[in-house]
């Protein structure tokens, strides 16, 4: 894959936010904003959208967000992540924003939100990243 493919706006493959149909929006300076319109397969019994998705949401932005702060970082894993359902999350578009609010060489910590379409808060979550070089990232493959 070389850097001008694009997939569903994000400038790597990750086949299970392309599954979900979640849009990337940006990513620069410490922030970032995603987009999901929902599907009936993302909702609970409540016909809302499931947990679990929002907090997909919440991760990927708060990931992106630190990910914008570092050169050449190959991929990340997050470290821990604290999330907060503050209404439920329906609506036709839930949008999620991040923002990285303070960084070391190898870790990057994050908060993010979800939005339903009238702006309203539906979720919160911190966390913390932590980021691999490319042979970082090469390794751990091999392995």
């Amino acid at each position: 894959m070389t850097d001008a493919v694009i997939h569903n706006g994000f400038p790597f493959e990750i086949p299970f936010l392309s599954d979900l149909g979640v849009q990337f929006v940006r990513s620069a300076n410490g922030e970032a904003e995603l987009r999901l319109t929902l599907l009936p397969r993302h909702m609970n019994s409540w016909q809302v959208a499931h947990g679990g998705v929002v907090m997909t949401l919440l991760d990927v932005a708060m990931a992106q967000a630190g990910r914008s702060l570092y050169d050449n970082v190959a991929g990340g894993v997050t470290v821990e992540m604290k999330t907060t359902f503050v209404r439920p999350s329906k609506g036709a578009v839930l949008t999620a924003k991040g923002r990285c609010f303070h960084r070391s060489t190898t870790l990057a910590f994050c908060e993010a939100d979800v939005l339903d379409d009238e702006g309203r808060i539906c979720a919160k979550a911190s966390g913390t990243f932590k980021y691999l070089k490319g042979e970082q990232l090469l390794k751990r493959r091999e392995a």
